[in-house]
């Protein structure tokens, strides 16, 4: 019995190890992400071409950020609000979103797996707390652009996803283009940006007002904190 604790005990400490070393590294290092590895892993296709942050266009990191996290730029890579919020739906038996910041997207996705548990979402928090100790905001939104799944077809990052949408790089994604590409974030599997929906481009236009309103406060990622919109 002893035996097992202890071998529980290592794996744990592995396990916690890892986001711990690898974080630090992830300053210079391009990372890839979990989902990524078992595509490799299973033989099926991984499309990624890495663009730092100054390739990706302003549109699209602010449409981004007021689509994905509100509050990106304001809190340390938890958003506690939303997640009391979430945590008061969930005990009265409303419907619950996530809550899920950019950050603890990341770290998802860098580090844990897919697929809803309380588990899983329980080891995101501390793992979003010292990912945003660690990284600065433009760094954790340069990774997040360059994992995030953008397609059913192994499309990983923003290089690829606009490639397969619209045919062009990053850099030249303009209002209604940016805005497109980020529906595709919730579900890449189904919401097609080159061939959205009636429903996408409904949510397009919500995210194209919302970048027209409110783009100041995704300045944190613009190069010497503003976004060129």
């Amino acid at each position: 019995m002893w035996g097992a604790v202890r071998w529980l005990a290592r794996l744990v400490v592995v396990l916690v190890a890892i986001p711990v070393v690898l974080t630090p590294v992830y300053l210079a290092v391009d990372p890839i992400s979990v989902p990524m590895l078992q595509r490799y892993v299973t033989g099926q296709p991984v499309i990624r071409q890495w663009r730092d942050i100054g390739q990706i266009s302003d549109r699209l990191k602010a449409s981004v950020i007021l689509s994905e996290d509100g509050q990106f730029c304001r809190h340390w890579g938890v958003d506690f609000a939303a997640l009391r919020d979430e945590v008061t739906d969930l005990f009265a038996g409303r419907p619950v979103r996530g809550a899920s910041t950019i950050t603890m997207q990341v770290a998802r996705n860098l580090f844990l797996w897919n697929g809803e548990s309380y588990i899983r979402k329980g080891l995101e928090i501390p793992l979003a707390l010292y990912v945003d100790l660690v990284l600065p905001k433009q760094r954790i939104m340069e990774i997040y652009l360059n994992i995030a799944e953008w397609g059913p077809g192994g499309q990983f990052g923003v290089a690829a996803g606009a490639e397969a949408a619209f045919g062009i790089e990053p850099s030249q994604l303009r209002a209604s283009t940016a805005a497109l590409l980020t529906t595709a974030l919730p579900n890449p599997m189904l919401r097609l940006p080159g061939r959205p929906s009636a429903n996408q481009r409904r949510i397009a236009a919500v995210i194209e007002d919302r970048v027209d309103q409110y783009g100041e406060r995704a300045d944190c990622v613009g190069e010497n904190g503003r976004l060129a919109l």
